[in-house]
């Protein structure tokens, strides 16, 4: 089985997860294998590949994803202290699953990769 398949079967349900929102553009869920104390993957609930695969036609989800995390960092009190986003691009940049997604971690002081 693909493994893109796993996020499609947990936007629709077919598959148990802790989802934290979900509306007409994205779901959000927490990671089974968090690196933090709040590890949240956000989707499309379509299917893009890659962040190669941002083009004009569906450059507004990517708008809402960063609007749904702003305001779940928000609901779970870790917008004042601090967070992180990452999307990880292809092999080489870390994407393990080939379907587009963004990581929100929060919960903890986080590491700085620079």
């Amino acid at each position: 089985m693909n493994k893109h398949l796993i996020f499609q079967k947990i936007i629709r349900k077919e598959i148990p997860s802790n989802i934290v929102y979900q509306d007409n553009i994205v779901t959000a869920f927490t990671d089974i294998q968090p690196k933090a104390p709040i590890h949240i993957l956000i989707v499309p609930n379509d299917f893009i590949k890659s962040a190669n695969d941002i083009n004009k036609k569906n450059k507004d989800i990517f708008a809402h994803m960063l609007y749904v995390i702003v305001n779940i960092a928000k609901e779970k009190r870790i917008s004042k202290e601090g967070y992180k986003i990452i999307i990880n691009c292809n092999k080489n940049g870390g994407q393990e699953i080939n379907y587009f997604h963004m990581h929100l971690l929060g919960g903890k002081k986080l590491k700085s990769l620079y």
